[in-house]
């Protein structure tokens, strides 16, 4: 897929992305995530003492996997380097952009008040890689 292409298919809709990050032990965490992207950078919210909070805290390295789980299957794969930002009021405004995306703007604000509260992390993670492939069961 083009720059454009993969950009398009990974905000399409509400389709959820799959985080990967590896534990102090090695072991690999995989974990649903609701996103957005802005610019070059991929964007999701995370409490500060989940897995994922506590992982990226000690290593900013990710990779987050968007699918399309329909025939023919295609998917994007995006490296990444996380900053997390802990600013309550940047926090709320990417929860509530974010909960327009997957809750719909009715439900956007709730959201955002939910999940834009001290103790959570924006993520903003600047994609360094991207390996994205269409129509791979073609």
């Amino acid at each position: 897929m083009t720059d454009s292409q993969w950009r398009a298919f990974a905000s399409e809709g509400t389709r959820t992305g799959k985080a990967g990050v590896t534990r102090k032990d090695g072991t690999p965490h995989v974990t649903p995530i609701w996103f957005v992207l802005d610019g070059d950078d991929l964007l999701f919210t995370t409490h500060g003492q989940s897995i994922k909070g506590r992982v990226l805290s000690r290593d900013p390295r990710l990779c987050v996997c968007v699918d399309d789980q329909t025939p023919p299957y295609s998917y994007v794969m995006l490296y990444a380097e996380a900053s997390l930002i802990e600013d309550v009021a940047e926090v709320r405004n990417w929860a509530t952009v974010i909960g327009a995306r997957y809750m719909g703007a009715g439900r956007a604000e709730e959201y955002g008040e939910r999940n834009g509260v001290p103790g959570e992390y924006l993520v903003r993670a600047r994609v360094t890689k991207v390996i994205a492939e269409r129509a791979i069961a073609t």
